[in-house]
């Protein structure tokens, strides 16, 4: 049991981040430590006009709740994983890594539609440049347009046009039903009044159903484990997209809770972290540190520990999805980081370092991270 007061950790303060730190929170509680969590707000949840890939570097929502750490306002920070570049603060390791959950990426539509249903040119949201590629190389006709937002938002932007139709046509219906209500034989379009209809919507389609419609979406991606964590997997129907045709970011779905280098980060690492995810993300991680590749290049990494080996899938794409290096390996997992650096270097030579390049290029950005 903790000796030293309450373990303080910094999260940010969405909805998604503050139950994905409540997590960590928990899995520490169950090992008897006092846990508060410490809300910080931070320069990528302030910008809401700009793609993160447009920032020119990663770690937008990582670097304040860090520098919280190494000031000592805190023990440590929870973090996403994707979120985090893969090059650290020499006075900071990832002291733990929980179970992941879901890795893979889900296509969510008004029907539950699959990405081969959607209609010629159908318009599909998404802010990342990996995803867009990925939806453009299997359907060269869909539309990509940005979408950026809290995992709330995304859903009310994409839901909202069709409830405002059926809100307009169901107001319009209640205004004929009243001026007919005499007649007997008239036979009203809807047998529930629109009152009665707005009643049986959730707090989501409620939300969406005020919201000002910049983009008509038939569909938008998004992360399955971000739907689930922020409790709004029940509220949507959605498609769940293979994590070996759509590989997903690395690290995606997984946690990590940074610290300075103690005793207190020795504590966090027994009490919450998961072997076989710490691997399987780590791998991940190295091949995207040696590629270069950061937020500004269409990467997907997605490693599974088999038995003896460490299964790694990568996807590296230009930005319309029309060039890529789709390659996997198993890697001995008891040489993993050696073995996911020679891989990387095999992937640049098969034309991941140029197409890397060309879309740092693109970006603007001065330089990788974590290379």
């Amino acid at each position: 049991m903790r000796t030293r007061g309450t373990l303080r950790l910094a999260t940010r303060g969405s909805t998604l981040a503050r139950r994905q730190a409540g997590l960590v929170k928990q899995a520490l509680e169950d090992r008897h430590y006092e846990v508060e969590l410490v809300t910080v707000a931070t320069t990528g949840d302030e910008i809401t006009d700009e793609l993160i890939h447009r920032l020119g570097k990663t770690g937008a929502f990582v670097r304040e709740l860090d520098t919280r750490v190494l000031e000592g306002e805190v023990d440590g920070a929870v973090h996403s994983m994707k979120d985090m570049p893969t090059e650290q603060p020499e006075e900071l390791i990832t002291a733990a890594v929980p179970e992941r959950g879901r890795p893979n990426d889900a296509l969510v539509t008004p029907d539950g539609s699959t990405l081969e249903d959607l209609p010629e040119g159908a318009v599909v949201g998404t802010s990342s440049l990996r995803r867009r590629a990925q939806l453009l190389s299997e359907r060269p006709d869909l539309e990509v347009e940005p979408l950026r937002g809290n995992v709330d938002t995304r859903l009310e932007k994409l839901l909202a046009p069709a409830l405002q139709e059926d809100h307009q046509e169901r107001s319009e219906a209640d205004k004929e039903r009243k001026e007919n209500a005499e007649d007997d034989d008239f036979e009203a379009e809807y047998e529930r009044s629109v009152d009665e209809w707005f009643d049986d919507l959730s707090e989501l389609e409620k939300s969406a159903l005020g919201r000002e419609v910049e983009t008509d979406y038939d569909a938008i991606v998004l992360a399955e484990v971000g739907l689930e964590r922020s409790g709004l997997a029940h509220s949507v129907d959605y498609y769940r997209l293979d994590p070996l045709e759509f590989v997903p970011a690395p690290g995606q779905g997984a946690l990590a809770v940074t610290a300075e280098d103690s005793d207190t980060a020795e504590e966090i690492r027994v009490a919450v972290n998961h072997p076989r995810t710490r691997v399987e993300t780590t791998a991940e991680r190295i091949v995207l540190a040696e590629l270069g590749g950061g937020c500004i290049a269409p990467v997907g990494i997605y490693a599974v520990v088999q038995g003896e080996y460490v299964h790694v899938n990568v996807q590296v794409y230009d930005r319309d999805g029309e060039q890529s290096v789709i390659v996997n390996r198993d890697l001995p997992v008891e040489r993993y980081p050696d073995a996911a650096r020679e891989f990387a270097a095999d992937l640049e030579e098969q034309g991941a370092a140029e197409l890397i390049e060309q879309a740092r290029k693109n970006s603007g950005a001065e330089g990788p991270e974590g290379k």
